[in-house]
């Protein structure tokens, strides 16, 4: 009988070596690390928008993308969880699906929690909204962002109602974009629609200061910067939600 409870013991901790080596090995194999840095339990909830928004359209495997319906329940779990005080994107987007990025931007923006936004490697089309959507933006010095108009690819039905919902649809962005942001519609048009700037598109590309000097983007910073400020936004958001619940 004693030996019977033997093997098992020794066959359980073979097992376990096993899951532990092809764990480690699994750890290697994606982060190219054997220990994984552990975020101590923070007030603060980090969501990273990388690569393509992907919208109603799925992208070929080999793009990397973002899908819009994963972020979506993501944002009411921050909203709703009391633990979490604040939000900050990370951007390094190329754009997308222009109706997914609007959707996105406005959930963002709808939140009652403080919000802060980074644009690292760049913020571009359909991430510029995303960018500004939130209570305070940061853009690091390096990154860059194209500001052109929205375009359709694949089929197109050469109706005049067609160029009417591209002109509607234009409209939306560079509406919420400014009133979200601190540039004028006059600017972001002539932003927009500028030629000569990229070599195969028409728009303007903006490095880094040059956001923030234009209004788009509220300061040149990174990842200090934001968690300072978001940190300031939610102490100065606490007296005022603790009136509203002793009202």
């Amino acid at each position: 009988m004693r030996m019977d409870t033997d093997d098992n013991e020794n066959q359980e901790e073979e097992e376990n070596g096993s899951n532990n080596a092809s764990s480690l090995v699994e750890k290697i194999q994606q982060l190219g690390q054997a220990n994984v840095p552990q975020a101590p339990d923070s007030n603060i909830h980090v969501l990273s928008i990388i690569g393509q928004v992907e919208g109603h359209l799925q992208l070929p495997p080999q793009n990397k993308t973002t899908k819009y319906e994963h972020l979506l329940p993501q944002l009411i779990a921050v909203e709703q969880n009391p633990k979490i005080e604040g939000l900050i994107i990370l951007l390094n987007t190329v754009g997308g699906d222009v109706e997914a990025g609007l959707a996105l931007a406005e959930m963002i923006a709808s939140m009652s929690k403080p919000t802060t936004s980074i644009v690292l490697g760049g913020g571009h089309s359909i991430g510029a909204p995303i960018a500004v959507a939130t209570d305070y933006s940061f853009i690091v010095p390096t990154a860059t962002m194209t500001i052109h108009p929205v375009r359709l690819t694949g089929l197109v039905i050469g109706v005049p109602q067609t160029f009417e919902y591209l002109d509607k649809m234009q409209d939306r962005v560079i509406q919420f974009i400014v009133d979200h942001s601190n540039i004028d519609s006059e600017q972001l048009k002539e932003l927009m629609f500028a030629k000569g700037n990229l070599t195969r598109d028409i728009g303007t590309n903006v490095v880094g200061r040059e956001a923030v000097e234009y209004g788009i983007i509220d300061e040149v910073g990174g990842v200090k910067e934001a968690i300072k400020k978001l940190n300031y936004m939610i102490q100065s958001s606490k007296p005022k939600q603790e009136e509203e619940g002793t009202a």
